[in-house]
């Protein structure tokens, strides 16, 4: 919901363009605390020209708090999201509180730095750091100089530890950390530092500098953020096409060309949060009395962008379909030639999901990604291949595969939202589909096998075991991509799981909401947050499955879900059971009557009996 913060460190060399960078990831906010740690007043004339272009860079949405103590400055509020630039002088400031620059190892700042990080977890709202990189500044070789680098290294590394998201910034170029210490990759391209053509999964340097003008201006969701892929041909006409049929438009295919690269999230905005918890208050009830729907109206409030929201009444289902190689293992109850069928049944209008969502007016499209037969024109457009490859012993797609999957969910996601629809559910259909699935959760969440196995399509003992098995296999070839999404979506995931990713972060990228499904559906989403740190907002869990790694993977993204029916069929049939709650939560805070206007007293007025007993006395 909208109460889970993101933490982004931004680091960066002198005059890098840092600090423009981190304040255009606060450009959705309308209220910011910009937590000051150098001097504003100084006889130091460069410096007060420095302090000046930031001033004028900033507009009346922010608060500036000049102060060392940042720990006690977040914890004031920790509700208002906050800039914070940078920490280079605030560690200068600690080093000075103890006199520690001809200290050497013997100084330290556990403390201190402690205090911080605890700040930085408990803020409900968005906070952003700047900080030297310290092998970019340009700091004298001398004891001091060398005390200074070895604890500003430090401090950045623990800083990066309770971040969701670490950018690096050079000459005004971004690039998007991984979650991990690169140097325990064995991927070249991972490496900071390492030139830009080892790098392709990073994007280009034109790729970068097009995500960080993106971030200056937040999109409305009548047009695409322009990054490099949204740039090639997801929009080739200014007028949006119609969605066609049960597939999707007759644009061009994508280009996939740094399909991998999102620039930065917007969350749903804060301040109609706010707006909408007040009338909430207002509305003829008992404070809180509609317990987690009132939260899910105010989700969708934030989401929209205005309270009281507008109605859901164009949702789209997609069921993104494709085979799995592992299940020739024996992993799934059901053989792999069910999925084409399926996929048939899915479009003619008689699977489950077909008949949910046509009793709560969604729509529903189906496409095959890689599926393991041929099926018509309008459901295989975007197909990338026939089947993947069993992810026990080899790669399940190609990297240049991985990248056609997410533009291709890129591509739906905007056709999509530029067609109307104002709420999105991802399903799926794949024999075999939950043991990549869970090979994902377990990688990402470093759980063992046997933890996160379930059933799936009810496999008996036996078929349990070469189900864990499998994920064991799996698991194993996954570690040694785990931090490169695009790598690990090719390694163990497939066509179908990869269209998903792009899709969900997509559509968060397009300040549209979603609802999630079981547990391929969330594992997929594991890896689009890892793609676009922060698209976990904009999405909700519809139900819980019975399936192991599903509570793990909600656990995971910090999402609580709307129904616990044990269920386990996929096809989006959860979060489409789940969209009559989401819909209820939006028109009470829409037509919901407040105690003004139905004329009924709330708890905070007088007792009126008591006044007139008063005056009869």
């Amino acid at each position: 919901m909208t109460d889970r913060a993101v933490r982004t460190l931004v680091l960066g060399g002198v005059r890098s363009g840092k600090s423009a960078h981190g304040e255009s990831l606060l450009g959705g906010h309308q209220q910011i605390r910009y937590l000051a740690t150098g001097p504003l007043t100084s006889s130091d004339g460069e410096w007060m020209d420095r302090v000046r272009v930031h001033r004028e860079r900033r507009d009346d949405r922010y608060t500036t708090i000049e102060t060392t103590d940042l720990g006690h400055a977040l914890r004031a509020a920790p509700d208002i999201p906050a800039l914070v630039d940078d920490l280079g002088n605030w560690l200068t400031a600690q080093i000075d509180a103890v006199h520690g620059w001809t200290s050497g190892s013997e100084i330290d700042l556990d403390g201190p730095i402690d205090d911080l990080c605890d700040a930085l977890r408990a803020m409900s709202a968005d906070v952003v750091l700047i900080s030297p990189e310290a092998g970019l500044s340009l700091v004298p070789p001398t004891p001091a100089g060398r005390v200074f680098q070895d604890l500003l290294g430090t401090l950045n590394g623990r800083i990066a530890a309770v971040c969701e998201r670490v950018d690096l910034v050079v000459a005004g170029r971004v690039l998007h950390l991984p979650a991990e210490p690169a140097a325990t990759t064995s991927h070249p391209a991972d490496v900071v530092g390492a030139p830009a053509e080892a790098a392709p999964h990073q994007g280009t340097a034109d790729s970068a500098d097009a995500m960080s003008d993106a971030a200056t201006t937040a999109p409305d969701r009548g047009e695409s953020t322009p990054t490099i892929a949204s740039m090639n041909a997801t929009t080739v006409s200014a007028a949006p096409e119609p969605v066609a049929g049960v597939g999707v438009s007759e644009r061009p295919r994508p280009d996939p060309t740094d399909a991998e690269v999102f620039a930065p999230i917007t969350p749903p905005d804060e301040a109609v949060a706010q707006d909408a918890r007040n009338r909430q208050a207002s509305l003829t009830k008992p404070p809180g009395s509609l317990g987690r729907v009132e939260e899910i109206g105010v989700w969708i409030a934030a989401c929209q962008g205005q309270c009281p929201p507008a109605p859901l009444t164009s949702p789209t289902v997609v069921v993104f379909a494709g085979d799995h190689g592992v299940a020739r293992g024996g992993v799934s109850a059901f053989p792999p030639e069910v999925t084409a069928q399926m996929v048939a049944n899915i479009s003619a209008g008689g699977a489950a999901v077909n008949v949910m969502a046509g009793r709560v007016g969604a729509t529903v499209k189906v496409v095959d990604m890689s599926v393991d037969a041929d099926t018509s024109p309008e459901l295989s457009r975007y197909k990338v291949r026939r089947s993947s490859e069993d992810l026990r012993t080899t790669d399940a797609i190609t990297l240049a595969e991985a990248r056609q999957a997410l533009a291709a969910g890129r591509a739906i996601a905007d056709d999509l939202v530029d067609s109307g629809t104002d709420l999105l559910i991802a399903g799926e259909m794949g024999i075999g589909n939950t043991t990549p699935a869970t090979v994902l959760v377990g990688a990402l969440t470093r759980r063992e096998p046997v933890e996160i196995v379930g059933r799936g399509t009810g496999v008996d003992d036996a078929g349990w075991m070469r189900k864990t098995a499998a994920i064991r296999d799996g698991m194993r070839r996954a570690r040694k991509v785990i931090h490169d999404p695009l790598a690990l979506l090719a390694a163990v995931g497939g066509a179908d799981l990869a269209a998903t990713v792009g899709f969900l972060a997509q559509a968060a990228l397009r300040r549209t909401p979603v609802i999630l499904d079981g547990v391929v559906i969330t594992a997929a989403a594991m890896v689009a947050n890892e793609l676009a740190p922060g698209a976990m907002r904009w999405w909700i869990a519809g139900h819980r499955s019975v399936e192991p790694a599903h509570q793990i993977a909600l656990d995971h993204l910090d999402l609580v879900p709307v129904l616990d029916l044990s269920m386990r069929l996929g096809e989006g049939s959860g979060a489409v059971l789940a969209l009559p709650i989401v819909q209820s939560a939006a028109d009470l805070l829409v037509s919901m009557a407040t105690f003004d206007e139905a004329g009924v007293t709330d708890n905070g007025a007088p007792d009126a009996d008591t006044t007139d007993d008063t005056e009869t006395a």
